[in-house]
């Protein structure tokens, strides 16, 4: 167990323990991991160069998280044999949630009430046109994975007509009434009254949603983004709000966190900010325990271990 450990992690290594023929060792430095380290088959944390470099036996790293950040895969890590899994699939009911919640409220000008409720303002807005009609209204999903099905699965029990675009997957998830490629994104954007990103961080969704791709949204849509905040221009953002080109926007990850309290976002009346606590819910130390122990006893019996990560995609 790579440093830092806590509480948790600790516990993690008792429970892990009981494994038969599997040995634990819980590095409370950087020097006792570079210690451990040459010993280990396997490693429960985050690596850098140095520590790799010593972990000659290593045949098998869980990442600490689903997504982990940027220079999480250096390129020492990526052209390395071991096997990196992660905890892809614990969180997809919770992150779900959250990013529906987000897309509901901001249909419902809710973020706008919220706002008028602090400073005790009994307007009512009548107006038609600032409710959005869920069953008329598309959605675009980018990013299909566990989190996006079962968003879009969510969307539709509403009425939205769900788009889904993968770099990966084409089969059509429950609820779906299209799948695109990662190159047909420009085509759905015009299109869309909703778009919900739940990307991870790579090299190729870095920026991904721009000045140039908000340029081609309909002025009402709602824009959330509950994957990684580097997918997401917040100037972009900001910009297309002030000049009306974008209806809304709902984040819960952004480009530098925390957001800087100076942040015009923060005070925006079209936007609905959560500080990165949409995987926030019940169960979910007992669920990464779950797939830690799980693969744990897969590699002890020489099994195929789950959530194997694409190193050079970064999930």
């Amino acid at each position: 167990m790579l440093p830092p450990n806590d509480e948790t992690t600790r516990a993690w290594a008792a429970e892990l323990a009981t494994i038969d023929g599997l040995v634990v060792e819980v590095a409370e430095s950087r020097e006792d991991a570079l210690r451990l380290l040459p010993a280990a088959d396997a490693a429960y944390g985050t690596l850098d160069p140095e520590l790799l470099a010593s972990a000659s036996r290593l045949r098998w790293l869980q990442a600490p998280m689903a997504a982990p950040p940027a220079g999480y895969f250096f390129d020492e890590l990526v052209e390395h044999p071991v096997e990196v899994t992660n905890f892809r699939g614990i969180y997809n009911d919770h992150v779900a949630i959250h990013a529906v919640a987000m897309v509901l409220g901001l249909a419902r000008e809710l973020h706008t009430y919220c706002r008028q409720q602090l400073d005790a303002q009994w307007v009512r807005h009548l107006d038609d046109s600032d409710v959005l009609d869920l069953p008329s209204a598309r959605a675009v999903v980018v990013g299909v994975g566990g989190i996006g099905s079962e968003i879009g699965r969510m969307l539709h029990t509403f009425g939205v007509t769900v788009v889904g675009v993968d770099a990966l997957r084409r089969d059509l998830p429950s609820g779906f009434a299209e799948m695109h490629a990662a190159e047909d994104l420009d085509a759905v954007l015009p299109d869309a009254d909703i778009i919900v990103l739940t990307l991870p961080h790579t090299p190729e969704s870095e920026g991904l949603i721009n000045e140039r791709r908000l340029a081609k949204l309909r002025s009402h849509c709602i824009l959330v983004n509950i994957g990684r905040g580097a997918t997401v221009s917040l100037s972009a953002v900001v910009d297309a709000l002030e000049a009306g080109r974008l209806g809304a926007v709902g984040l819960d990850v952004f480009e530098t966190e925390p957001l800087p309290p100076d942040h015009p976002l923060w005070r925006h009346p079209k936007a609905m900010l959560t500080p990165h606590v949409a995987v926030v819910g019940p169960h979910i130390v007992e669920r990464r325990l779950a797939v830690l122990r799980g693969n744990a006893e897969r590699f002890v019996a020489g099994e195929p271990l789950v959530n194997v990560v694409n190193k050079a995609l970064w999930f």
